[in-house]
């Protein structure tokens, strides 16, 4: 009979690529997810069991840990917003009791590696909060590995984003102190072969559970990452200067400008790089064996994750996972808002293009393609938008030809999804209200193909008004230059489809 594996934060970065290790591994698999949907479209799909629920609704738990042997404990959140380190503990302590009513074998956790002989209250924010959390899950009864990251190296890390455009855009950077900070890297393929060797070790080896430091076999300060990035990259030399006056706030602002990682995100990171991070001992070795290659040194870790990069193979990014805070309500319906203020700006055209060229142009919207308008008008928006603490236009796509449900999308996420017919984002950029834009494709009765774009802007306060009405005059150039620019690249597709 298979052992049984539930994953939670299926959605998120690390999640996504443990599920198929572990169908790979011979285990059962099922998946915690508040929106199964989102999971719909990853290859593995058809080969797991999802069920609704949320560790912060206790309720929703106990479906989906009957029967399972190993549990793993994925959720984490980036941010540090008031009250999420007690939100944290919340959850872990709703999960950690349902595992034990559960009957659950085993806890796998995926915490952060403290710095040796550091008092919890001396830690920042985020790593304090993994730490907690560790220790909530331990206290259950039930055995917890709980296994200690520090910077993940792997196609699509947030780590990995911010290392590759600080080092790619910037030939010469003023740093903060933290870049001499030594740390102990890892390849995300070895944090998965862990995690999947921590769910497969026999009891009488996991014994208890336990806390395991796990890291790759070289010890750096981040300047000594940067500049091996960019030997590895073939960059010219970097040059860095770090100065004492850059406080994590400023810091996480600068990675903010220059990286597509958001400030809000790049703050935990920074202020978790004060702290060395490098492994206190080598115990790991005896529950998870080291492969008969040795670990993958950092060096490889960087050609692997380029290689990804440049192949537009990457599986799941640190954008994967729901944005903190990020409105959740349901697209608008016209009768459940007659007479509401719920404002539309609505374009349609017919062309004599196929549907699926036209589609085509649709999926690949975003990212580097662009937005089909104006680019100036949609630069300056990110930027806005990142002045006041927003995620901002350049989180770019995650394949540049097709979409899955939940993807994000610059500063928009794929909230519906039916290929070749209807693709619907939700905004998450910082706005007076709620936005969406919506496109659909099809065939219309006199064998032409039909094209209708919404733009829809539910508006909260007063202010969400005016934002409608300042920006309602831009909308012939933005939307209007999408719609015809869009139709056009599916022509010129069609052209080049039929030579």
């Amino acid at each position: 009979m298979k052992p049984s594996a539930l994953v939670t934060g299926a959605t998120g970065y690390v999640g996504g690529r443990l599920v198929p290790e572990l169908l790979a591994a011979g285990f059962d698999v099922r998946c915690l997810a508040r929106d199964p949907d989102r999971l719909r479209d990853h290859t593995w799909a058809d080969q797991v069991e999802v069920v609704r629920g949320d560790v912060l609704t206790p309720e929703t738990l106990p479906p989906a840990l009957a029967g399972v042997d190993v549990a793993f404990y994925l959720v984490h959140s980036l941010t540090t917003g008031e009250g999420f380190e007690r939100t944290e503990e919340e959850a872990a302590g709703n999960f950690a009791a349902a595992a034990r009513d559960a009957g659950v074998r085993r806890i796998v956790y995926l915490g952060g590696m403290a710095p040796a002989g550091t008092p919890t209250a001396g830690l920042s924010p985020h790593l304090r909060s993994r730490v907690r959390v560790g220790r909530v899950l331990r206290a259950s009864g039930v055995p917890t590995l709980e296994l200690r990251a520090a910077v993940i190296i792997g196609s699509g890390s947030a780590s990995f984003e911010m290392l590759r455009y600080l080092t790619e855009r910037l030939p010469a950077m003023v740093t903060p102190r933290w870049v001499d900070t030594r740390i102990q890297p890892i390849a995300v393929r070895d944090v998965l072969r862990y995690l999947v060797g921590a769910a497969s070790a026999p009891d009488e080896t996991a014994g208890a559970g336990g806390v395991y430091d796990i890291g790759g076999p070289d010890v750096l300060t981040y300047r000594e990452m940067m500049l091996r990035y960019a030997e590895v990259a073939g960059l010219p030399r970097r040059w860095i200067v770090s100065v004492p006056v850059l406080t994590p706030g400023l810091s996480s602002r600068w990675v903010g400008a220059v990286t597509p990682v958001p400030a809000s995100i790049a703050r935990p990171l920074v202020e978790s790089l004060r702290h060395e991070v490098v492994c206190a001992d080598r115990r790991i070795a005896a529950l998870v064996p080291d492969p008969p290659g040795g670990l993958i040194g950092f060096d490889e870790a960087v050609r692997l994750a380029r290689t990804r990069v440049q192949e537009a193979a990457v599986t799941t990014r640190w954008s994967s996972a729901s944005v903190p805070g990020a409105p959740s309500d349901p697209l608008p319906t016209d009768p459940r808002w007659a007479g509401g203020s719920l404002y539309r700006d609505v374009r349609e055209a017919e062309v004599d293009i196929p549907p699926e060229r036209v589609w085509r142009a649709v999926e690949s919207i975003g990212g580097e393609t662009g937005w089909y308008s104006f680019p100036l008008a949609w630069a300056v928006r990110g930027w806005l938008d990142r002045l006041v603490g927003g995620i901002g236009l350049r989180r770019g796509r995650r394949d540049p030809h097709t979409l899955r449900l939940g993807d994000t999308l610059d500063f928009w996420r794929v909230e519906a999804l039916d290929r070749g017919r209807l693709l619907r984002l939700r905004a998450e950029m910082k706005l007076p209200g709620l936005a969406w834009l919506e496109m659909r494709v099809e065939p219309s009765d006199d064998g032409r193909t039909r094209y209708q774009q919404r733009a829809l802007f539910f508006p909260r306060g007063l202010f969400g008004h005016l934002y409608w009405w300042s920006v309602a005059p831009f909308h012939a150039l933005v939307f209007g230059g999408m719609v015809r620019n869009l139709l056009r690249r599916a022509g010129q597709d069609d052209a080049g489809g039929a030579a």
